[in-house]
């Protein structure tokens, strides 16, 4: 049902991120028993069995990996952070902005089984080399198709809106865990796309940025209420 009552809204929003980002797994994958599968039923759309229709908070943050940041000082780039988004003690943070997720019973024939999107205005990453600063911003988690999106922009020019950036493995993700009122999932690991390494080679004059990197490990937490 679309609209869940009020009293049940926090035990179904963890459940449903659960589902989300465990459905963020190997993106080669089309396996259509999980939510990984990119092409929905010809037949109507169906109600959902549930649905956040509006995520508030809390954040994305990712582990860096030490494999990437040799990458990046191997290429003279810098890493930084844009807007609200924070670097602190290897660890990136960008702040969940809205989005909302829906939730599909995984038994019919109706693909992706979750659906919706999470959010990150108005912070990202940048990397610099010299004169040259990339800004990769406003990221987009599309839990259907374990891919993350972003606004690319050089020297403050936007070169492209929305770029397929990053892959998302769930297959090492975590059990659920609760706090409070929020739900919290550790354990997504992050790859930069084809779309992203050509886009970077090609910035910074190189191929020595290849598809499926590993970037680290995310863990997302948001407010249940």
């Amino acid at each position: 049902m679309r609209n869940i009552a009020k009293a049940t809204l926090g035990i179904a929003a963890a459940g449903l991120l659960a589902f989300s980002l465990a459905a963020c797994s190997n993106s080669n994958t089309t396996d259509t028993s999980s939510g990984s599968g990119s092409s929905s039923s010809a037949s109507a759309t169906p109600e959902p069995i549930a649905s956040i229709p509006a995520l508030s908070g809390v954040d994305t943050q990712v582990a860096v990996d030490a494999g990437f940041l040799d990458a990046l000082t191997s290429l003279g780039l810098t890493p930084g952070v844009v807007g609200t988004a924070t670097l602190t003690d290897g660890v990136l943070a960008f702040p969940i902005t809205g989005g909302n997720v829906d939730y599909y019973d995984p038994a019919s024939d109706y693909r992706p089984y979750v659906q919706g999107s999470i959010e990150h205005d108005g912070s990202g990453l940048s990397l610099t080399a010299g004169s040259t600063v990339v800004d990769l911003t406003n990221f987009t988690i599309d839990p259907g198709t374990s891919q993350l999106f972003g606004d690319v922009s050089v020297n403050g020019e936007v070169a492209v809106e929305q770029a397929f950036l990053f892959d998302l493995d769930g297959s090492t993700l975590k059990p659920l865990q609760t706090s409070g009122d929020t739900a919290i999932l550790e354990g997504t690991t992050v790859h930069i796309s084809a779309d992203a390494a050509d886009l970077l080679n090609s910035t910074f004059g190189t191929d020595a940025v290849k598809e499926g990197l590993l970037v680290g490990v995310a863990k997302i937490t948001v407010n249940t209420k």
